[in-house]
């Protein structure tokens, strides 16, 4: 049975860092790409970032503040937050698409991804 499972998100101030984590089961990372969405309240889901074997890649919600990694020997994926802006106050949620080598160039479709987390939230305020 494939799960994503979404941790680590939190309140946190302006300015302030996060890591977000997403453990995966069921199948391994080597031949999926994954990726992370979020979205805010009265808006669409946007991609932020995917990672695979052979290539990652970076939305524009990214602003060079958000960065996607992975490790396979953990079989999870991450998304680290610096710089956090109240408009990154968001539910966050972490996707896989596969088997595939790669993420594609329509990897910021949310209709690319076959299994998708629950979600963890992630507030940004003073």
């Amino acid at each position: 049975q494939v799960q994503l499972v979404e941790s680590g998100g939190d309140m946190v101030q302006p300015g302030g860092s996060l890591r977000l984590s997403c453990a995966v089961s069921g199948f391994t990372l080597d031949n999926y790409a994954m990726a992370w969405f979020r979205q805010a309240p009265g808006k669409e889901r946007e991609g932020i970032a995917c990672i695979s074997t052979t290539d990652g890649k970076y939305g524009d919600a990214a602003e060079g503040r958000f960065f996607i990694s992975r490790v396979t020997m953990q079989n999870a994926a991450y998304l680290q937050i610096y710089n956090m802006k109240p408009e990154d106050t968001a539910v966050y949620y972490c996707a896989a698409r596969g088997p595939t080598m790669g993420c594609g160039p329509q990897w910021v479709s949310d209709n690319e991804y076959d299994y998708w987390g629950q979600g963890t939230q992630v507030t940004v305020s003073s």
